[in-house]
């Protein structure tokens, strides 16, 4: 894991450096192209800034440490929004803003970045600017009548009629995935300075996974709400399942709170089991989605084969089935086989059931980091002691 991990790392500095512009490059497509005028997103900086910082932190490396560095000085300088606070979400290739918005996802990521950075350099300016978005994300986002946090803001943080992420989504006031990757940062940042505030607002998320976003009766992840809580899809999203299954458990432990500990190891190990029963294919990897009519989106994306490994290993600790460690290392296994690119360092988007790669999907990307599968490389290198 620790060398899959410097691979991945040591190809993003050999590949995606913009030594020019300064940050890293905004795309390589799936063939291996460069696009040098790519526009470059706060979800690859941040979620890069936190990659480096954390792996700085576990291995004690100085060439890691220097990139957090690096990626520090480039959001702290380009992303940030200087006069009404928060992170801009779109900067052309030259590092100007081009789009504005306030998308609650991506001040999460900040959040989880700064945090991260925070907890390897001790600076105070980097947890300055966590809290400080926390308190914008409790002060316009929280939806302070029916709870949870509302998805999108215009530049100045008023209300927008298009909420959507990405063009694949549903436009919603509240989605799982917005409220998952909060609940991440706000572990991270109640661990780096647990604050009562913090730990509160940590506690009334999962609380809000496990009365709202978890079915009770099937155990997966409702995706999509209106602003009253009432459900707007019936996909199941293998992948969510079990990043969420360990990430609330994390969650729960940062918390201290030991009744709420005791409900969600509960919680965490069903999920898991579910995702075993329901969505593995025979040769160990997870298929993407299930649809309401009972059909699967049956490619193999990277992601959710990285959260896999975590979520199944974490599930086979809390409950002492073998099963669950097996399966982690048989996604490993095919991660291994499949998704890497022979020496090239990163994975593929995707593989289908075929095994053929998707080359049509970035290699690197706004959604293509070393997030998911840097965090499992460290993860399981902690886990494996």
């Amino acid at each position: 894991m620790q060398t899959e991990l410097n691979e991945l790392l040591s190809w993003w500095v050999e590949h995606m450096v913009d030594k020019e512009n300064g940050g890293f490059y905004g795309r390589m497509d799936g063939q291996g192209t460069l696009h040098k005028n790519a526009d470059k997103a706060v979800i690859l900086h941040t979620r890069l800034l936190w990659t480096f910082a954390t792996a700085a932190v576990q291995t004690g490396s100085e060439e890691h440490r220097r990139w957090a560095n690096y990626l520090w000085e480039y959001c702290s300088e380009n992303f940030i929004d200087q006069v009404n606070g928060g992170v801009f979400w779109m900067l052309d290739a030259e590092g100007n803003p081009i789009n504005t918005r306030k998308q609650i996802y991506a001040q999460a990521f900040a959040i989880y970045a700064f945090a991260a950075y925070y907890e390897l350099t001790k600076d105070e300016e980097a947890l300055r600017q966590a809290m400080e978005i926390f308190w914008l994300i409790e002060r316009y986002s929280i939806d302070k009548t029916e709870g949870g946090y509302i998805e999108a803001f215009d530049h100045f943080w008023r209300p927008i009629d298009d909420m959507r992420l990405s063009d694949k989504d549903q436009n919603t006031a509240k989605t799982m995935n917005t409220h998952l990757h909060v609940l991440e940062a706000y572990t991270l940042l109640c661990k780096v300075n647990p604050l009562p505030v913090v730990k509160e607002a940590l506690t009334d998320l999962v609380n809000y996974f496990i009365d709202r976003f978890i079915d009770p009766n099937t155990h997966h992840l409702h995706l999509f709400f209106d602003k009253h809580w009432n459900v707007q899809s019936d996909e199941v999203s293998f992948g969510h399942d079990i990043e969420c299954s360990w990430l609330l458990w994390e969650a729960a432990e940062v918390s201290g709170d030991e009744a709420l500990i005791e409900k969600v190891k509960r919680v965490s190990v069903q999920m898991a089991r579910v995702t075993l029963e329901e969505g593995l294919d025979e040769d160990g990897s997870l298929f993407n989605e299930r649809f309401a009519n009972g059909h699967f989106d049956t490619d193999k994306h990277w992601w959710p084969q990285a959260e896999a490994v975590v979520g199944f290993y974490n599930a086979g600790v809390l409950s002492g089935n073998q099963a669950y460690i097996t399966a982690a290392f048989d996604c490993w296994a095919f991660i291994k086989q499949h998704l890497k690119r022979g020496e090239q360092g990163e994975w593929h988007w995707r593989v289908d059931q075929q095994l053929v790669p998707g080359l049509t999907d970035d290699v690197g990307g706004p959604w293509k980091t070393p997030y998911h599968n840097g965090r499992m490389c460290m993860e399981m290198a902690t886990r494996l002691k």
